[in-house]
């Protein structure tokens, strides 16, 4: 048998010095030899993270306390503010309420009886009755009076820039109220209430010491300076009054366009505070007559469409007010199958809604609507209204007519607008007056045909002249220095300053004069005769597009209206040692042309809103829209109306909208 040989490991000695000095660690760490199997008490056990360091008794109490401090702090301060707010609010109304008493107030007989006169024989009001009130009242008489007709934008921009003391104020007014009508659509829904987009005009013509009447102006006699107005006697029969005036501003706006459809009656508008109480009833009405058991399927469908004729801004901020109605307030307390049925329809008859802003935001707003289920019916003209239905045409696909129609119960009309009817009368008293939706005014807003200096109108009541070629003969007599019946580029030059002087909105197309100049020079001799002349400036005339019918436009007419009406009171001593106490060369010699500066345009199209800023544009979700609201809460009238529109809106966001039909 063969035994395998065991080879013994060498001797230390013969190991090399550095394993040598490992042997005692190697030693030490290893356990004493043993045969046996090993227990399980000799297996290592595996290792434990160390125990959390323990947090002591006085650490857990600082922190205990601190917490204590700090909710005793929020409290005490909560409770401390109160106390503060609550003792300035008793404090206000002890020091502010006073048991006034008058007695003997001064009233000019001529205020109580007035006399009788101008060609309809009626009575003058010569003198209000709180003339003589007072002694600021008093001093006020002898000034100027100023009457201004509206209470719209352009009526508050002047009252806001008129200095106090200057003129002898009284505003006529239909309504006792000035209404900021870009938030109508969001009235007519209520998501803002009503109150917090007025305010009355008395409140702000107190500043001015000035006076309202609450009538409608109808007629004017500019021979003898007499504004006729109508007025509501207590009896409900109307009352005829003639206001005379020094100096007349026609502020009262426009109405809306028909454009020939009939059938208009059945519609609703949206341009009044009255407007927007009748929309909303409307649409309350329709949901309530819709969750009765009793309504059939097809009725409340037909209930629950809702046709908006118009796509620019304020049919399309409708539109997008009553989808937000629906999704966020229809949904949760009416039955379910109403907003199923709901359908909101928007007739346009350009290719595009919002075609007045840029491309990019028309689509942009299209395509929310249509991510929305909104109808957008483009190219399309109503045919007529009916009190069931809408009726409107398209083009076919081989140039036919095809007539369509929607069941309804609701239209809002918001196509255009049209001449109020003291603008028409206005109109048809005046010589040269051709336009067809407002009065034709020069750059200084003096209406043309009217004696100069008197009347002035602003607004969608106006537009701005736009015709250079009816200035020709005075424009060549101004400019022809050698008097030889021709221009040269010399005489020309000084034509277009006297053509920026007249209608500013003419300077865009004279920038190259040099170029225009031989543009129209066809037989080259370095001269324009005066049918060259006359297509040169119909030309011009051509290119210049008319300022908007928005409230900007009337805001800033209003104001640049109200500081040259100040100048005018403050040079007035200058002015006429000048020669110039009125009439021709007056607005010029104190005030330059007005100049329109578009700030841009912005609209609201459900949880979004879209700016254009002219040479960029700005769209989006949640941020545009705080911001269109920062816009418009900015431009209130008032710091009450700001902290009005405030409260509506934190109220919608946590309790949403009421939905009472008051």
């Amino acid at each position: 048998m063969l035994v395998a040989a065991v080879r013994r490991p060498p001797p230390l000695s013969r190991l090399g010095s550095p394993i040598r000095a490992l042997l005692p660690v190697f030693r030490a760490s290893r356990p004493p030899f043993s045969t046996s199997r090993p227990r399980l008490a000799d297996t290592p056990s595996p290792t434990k993270p160390p125990p959390e360091p323990t947090v002591s008794a006085s650490r857990r109490f600082a922190r205990t306390r601190k917490v204590a401090r700090y909710t005793f702090y929020v409290f005490a301060s909560t409770i401390v503010g109160s106390a503060v707010l609550t003792t300035a609010i008793f404090l206000h109304d002890a020091f502010t309420y006073t048991d006034r008493h008058i007695d003997g107030v001064p009233v000019s007989p001529l205020a109580l009886n007035p006399e009788r006169g101008g060609p309809k024989n009626l009575p003058v009001m010569k003198v209000l009755l709180s003339d003589l009130q007072d002694e600021d009242n008093q001093r006020l008489v002898e000034k100027p009076h100023l009457v201004i007709v509206g209470g719209g934008w352009g009526a508050v921009g002047i009252l806001n820039t008129l200095r106090a003391g200057d003129y002898h104020v009284t505003v006529i007014s239909p309504e006792t109220y000035t209404t900021f009508t870009p938030l109508l659509p969001s009235a007519a829904v209520g998501t803002v209430q009503i109150r917090s987009l007025v305010e009355p005009l008395r409140k702000i013509v107190a500043r001015l010491y000035g006076h309202v009447i609450n009538a409608r102006a109808v007629d004017l006699v500019m021979s003898e300076r007499l504004l006729e107005i109508e007025t509501v006697r207590p009896g409900g029969e109307p009352q005829h009054i003639y206001v005379p005036y020094d100096k007349l501003i026609i502020a009262v706006g426009s109405t809306s366009s028909t454009h020939g459809v009939p059938g208009l009656e059945h519609c609703l508008q949206l341009k009044t505070v009255s407007d927007a109480r009748l929309i909303r009833q409307r649409i309350l009405d329709n949901f309530e007559a819709a969750s009765l058991p009793t309504t059939t399927s097809e009725e409340r469908r037909r209930l629950l469409s809702f046709v908006v004729c118009g796509g620019g801004p304020t049919g399309v901020e409708t539109a997008a007010e009553i989808y937000d109605l629906c999704q966020e307030d229809i949904m949760s307390y009416f039955p379910k199958v109403c907003r199923e049925d709901v359908s909101i329809h928007v007739i346009q008859s350009r290719e595009h809604i919002l075609n007045t802003y840029s491309e990019a935001i028309s689509r942009y707003a299209e395509n929310k609507f249509l991510h929305s289920g909104i109808d957008l019916i483009t190219r399309a003209r109503v045919g007529g209204v009916h009190g069931d239905r809408v009726t409107y045409t398209t083009r076919g696909p081989g140039g036919e007519t095809v007539t369509h129609e929607i069941p309804t119960n609701f239209v809002l009309w918001s196509t255009g607008i049209a001449m109020n009817p003291f603008v028409a009368r206005v109109s048809s008293l005046l010589p040269n007056q051709v336009h067809k939706k407002a009065i034709e005014v020069d750059a200084h807003l003096r209406v043309k045909g009217a004696p100069v200096g008197e009347i002035y109108a602003i607004g969608d009541a106006s537009t701005i002249e736009t015709s250079v070629v009816s200035h020709l003969l005075e424009l060549v007599d101004e400019s022809d220095k050698n008097k030889d019946g021709k221009i040269d580029f010399d005489e020309f030059e000084i034509m277009v300053s006297r053509i920026k002087q007249r209608i500013p909105m003419a300077e865009e197309s004279l920038q190259k004069v040099r170029e225009l100049f031989d543009l129209y020079d066809s037989d080259a001799d370095n001269s324009l005769n005066l049918n060259e002349l006359a297509v040169l400036l119909q030309e011009i005339g051509n290119k210049i597009t008319a300022l908007p019918a928005t409230a900007q436009v009337a805001a800033q007419q209003g104001k640049y209206l109200g500081k040259k009406l100040s100048k005018l009171a403050k040079q007035h001593d200058v002015l006429a040692a000048n020669g110039l106490a009125g009439g021709p060369g007056v607005d010029e010699a104190v005030s330059k042309p007005f100049k329109y500066l578009h700030l841009g345009s912005l609209a609201y199209i459900g949880n979004a809103a879209v700016f254009d800023l002219g040479r960029m544009s700005f769209m989006g979700g949640l941020a545009a829209m705080y911001a269109w609201r920062s816009v418009y809460w900015s431009e209130q009238v008032s710091s009450r109306t700001r902290a009005l529109l405030m409260i509506d809106w934190i109220v919608r966001g946590v309790w949403g909208r009421d939905l009472s039909r008051l």
